[in-house]
């Protein structure tokens, strides 16, 4: 497959996989809807989400520099994605009193900086250890 043709496949991958990540964590949260939360000019679900959009996108780069195949950048991308999920659920577990989710409903900007800081940062782990 030429470099071109290759480029656009795994754009199209990459797009999906962050689609459906995003989806998932939509259904994930119970206190907002990502979008509206965005919509209403909530800064802490923005930061939020762009944590999670670039921590996926960097597992998947990590996965295209060193996979052999197409499909082993797939099954990477899914796994961050799940890595990902479970990183986020044991963020707001160990915040005990605190609640991520409805911090970022409220708006706490704190909040989304540190949950955007986390998924960027697990997302450089993740990718690392592709190898």
């Amino acid at each position: 497959m030429g470099p071109y043709i290759a480029t656009l496949v795994y754009f199209v991958i990459s797009v999906v996989i962050v689609l459906i990540g995003l989806f998932i964590f939509e259904v994930m949260t119970k206190k907002y809807k990502d979008l509206e939360a965005v919509q209403q000019g909530n800064i802490a679900v923005s930061m939020s989400i762009a944590g999670k959009i670039i921590g996926i996108c960097i597992i998947l780069s990590f996965a295209i520099y060193h996979s052999n195949a197409i499909y082993e950048t797939i099954i990477w991308g899914i796994y961050g994605v799940v890595l990902q999920m479970i990183a986020y659920l044991i963020f707001d577990f160990l915040n005990g009193r605190l609640s991520v989710e409805e911090q970022l409903a409220k708006n706490n900007i704190a909040v989304g900086i540190l949950s955007m800081s986390v998924s960027i940062g697990l997302g450089f782990v993740i990718g690392a250890s592709i190898s």
